[in-house]
């Protein structure tokens, strides 16, 4: 943290203090830096909007340190059916119990209870300091970073850095001239929230695919449900979400004798993604960057991958590297991005089809192709675009998390030897890196193992579960570098191109001396 004229300067200010914005600040402040959090509500919203993550992302909460607490609020879903209004399977995805990352693929949840989970990691932490009611209205560029002008007030808050998680109607995005690219899918929709009160066998995850009134049942983790019913016009609203005509709709699952209706909303589901992700010391994530139909349940997820990704890289550049390691985040994250939109929509045409001729066309599709390959669906999502990683095939693919054990204590492999960046080597054959190998690896801040496949008193760490051993079998890697989100750097064949892939790292993130004037950011 530096001074200006006596004034705190803060290392990173987050705008927005929904999912994203909390799991951006927490990431910084658990690295030590000086946040401060804007919101511009003067309470957390406390309603539903995101209602499903995933592996990854809980992976991510694991880190932070709320996953387990998290867990009883959560409903673990195993399937995801695309049904038409006969009732006929169409589609059906299939998610693991223990997926990729070490944790169930699919988690539904009620957005506040997640959000009250996040508040109070982040209220614990002494270096976070959160400013609810503080409606950002400008910000300007200055030789330190960024001075952020906060609405009734006459003192501008400075920080080094701006992570704006404000939304998809992004004040900052609008400030610095931002536009977004459209897909062209942009649908109206209306989303009724339910409690269960009583027993209830309604559908957990369904897509009904019904010309004549598309619909979405979601289960938000055990004690409620979403039905979300495709308007004709969003003109239409304020007619059809009175609450008669919406018990109406449900009636076939929900009776007020089992649940009570807790709200009815309207959303536009879109699919955009902002032309610049970065501007000067000022970034964009989540909503604010790119947004996406529901169809796949990722929205929340993407931009929590935003978080991880500039989280180390914000670590890196505070600490004294190039901060031109932070033009990485845009050219890793949008690839992915893109990929899941445009799967979203490819999805989303087949669930809001209204034509019947064209429906019954795609319905019997579906049932052939379903019935000729005979198993569920996987969903899978590719890996980053090009930045802090080599050109081995593996790298910017998520690291498989498993189960290991060392010194007696076995677990998953981040709660075990703990997070950040990691070499693991393949010692099941006794390979192992000299001293020469170790040392740059201590300076930048690596944590070093070797992976063995035998019980051990002392060094090394047993792969309980085979993970990384199958890992290492299928792609013929002798080490793997990971980063602090879980993506691989890169590997290497032999333990000798070590040294280069620490290098590649090195490059990226070891420090160099700041430049005298940060670049002209904001117009006026």
């Amino acid at each position: 943290m530096s001074e200006r004229k006596g004034t705190h300067v803060y290392d990173v200010a987050v705008i927005g203090y929904g999912p994203v914005g909390m799991v951006t600040a927490a990431l910084l402040g658990q690295a030590g830096h000086d946040v401060v959090v804007l919101e511009r509500y003067p309470t957390l919203y406390n309603l539903p909007r995101a209602a499903i993550f995933d592996d990854e992302t809980m992976r991510t909460f694991d880190r932070l340190g709320i996953a387990r607490d998290l867990l009883p609020t959560l409903h673990v879903q195993r399937n995801y059916e695309w049904r038409n209004g006969a009732g006929e399977l169409l589609i059906e995805h299939d998610f693991a119990a223990v997926g990729g990352q070490g944790w169930a693929e699919w988690y539904m949840m009620y957005q506040p209870y997640l959000e009250d989970a996040l508040d109070g990691l982040v209220r614990g932490l002494g270096n976070v300091e959160i400013r609810m009611d503080a409606r950002v209205t400008d910000l300007h560029s200055t030789h330190h970073g960024v001075d952020i002008q906060v609405e009734g007030s006459d003192t501008a808050v400075p920080a080094r850095y701006v992570v704006a998680c404000d939304g998809g109607n992004s004040f900052t995005r609008g400030r610095l001239g931002v536009g977004q690219e459209d897909y062209g899918f942009s649908e109206p929709w209306m989303v009724c929230d339910f409690r269960l009160t009583g027993p209830s066998d309604v559908p957990k995850a369904r897509q009904v695919c019904d010309p004549e009134q598309p619909t979405s049942i979601i289960s938000l983790g055990p004690g409620h449900h979403r039905f979300s019913f495709m308007l004709d016009s969003a003109d239409s609203f304020p007619v059809e979400r009175e609450p008669g005509r919406v018990w109406d709709r449900v009636a076939a699952y929900l009776d007020p004798s089992r649940a009570d209706l807790v709200r009815v909303a309207t959303y536009t589901f879109r699919s955009l993604v902002a032309e610049r992700w970065r501007d000067g010391r000022i970034l964009l994530a989540g909503d604010a960057a790119h947004q996406m139909p529901p169809f796949l349940g990722q929205g929340m997820c993407s931009g929590i991958r935003d978080a991880q990704n500039l989280a180390f890289k914000l670590d890196a550049v505070l600490r004294g590297a190039d901060d031109a390691l932070l033009d990485t985040y845009q050219s890793e994250r949008e690839p992915h991005v893109r990929a899941i939109i445009a799967k979203g929509i490819e999805l989303g045409r087949v669930q809001t089809m209204r034509d019947p001729v064209a429906a019954a066309e795609r319905d019997a599709r579906l049932i052939a192709h379903r019935e000729a390959d005979g198993r569920p669906e996987k969903m899978r999502f590719p890996g980053l675009g090009p930045g802090l990683r080599d050109t081995s095939p593996q790298a910017g693919h998520l690291m498989p998390h498993g189960r290991v054990e060392s010194h007696g204590t076995e677990g998953l492999f981040d709660e075990v030897l703990g997070r950040g960046f990691v070499l693991l080597v393949d010692g099941r054959e006794g390979a192992s890196l000299d001293t020469s190998a170790l040392d740059p690896a201590a300076g930048l801040g690596v944590a070093v193992h070797h992976l063995t496949d035998r019980r051990l008193t002392t060094g090394g760490i047993t792969d309980v579960g085979g993970v990384y051993g199958r890992w290492f079998d299928e792609t013929g890697a002798a080490a793997v570098l990971w980063r602090p989100d879980f993506y691989i750097l890169g590997t290497v064949d032999s333990l000798s191109g070590v040294p280069a892939l620490l290098k590649t790292l090195a490059k990226a993130v070891e420090p160099v001396q700041a430049p005298a004037i940060v670049g002209e950011g904001i117009r006026p």
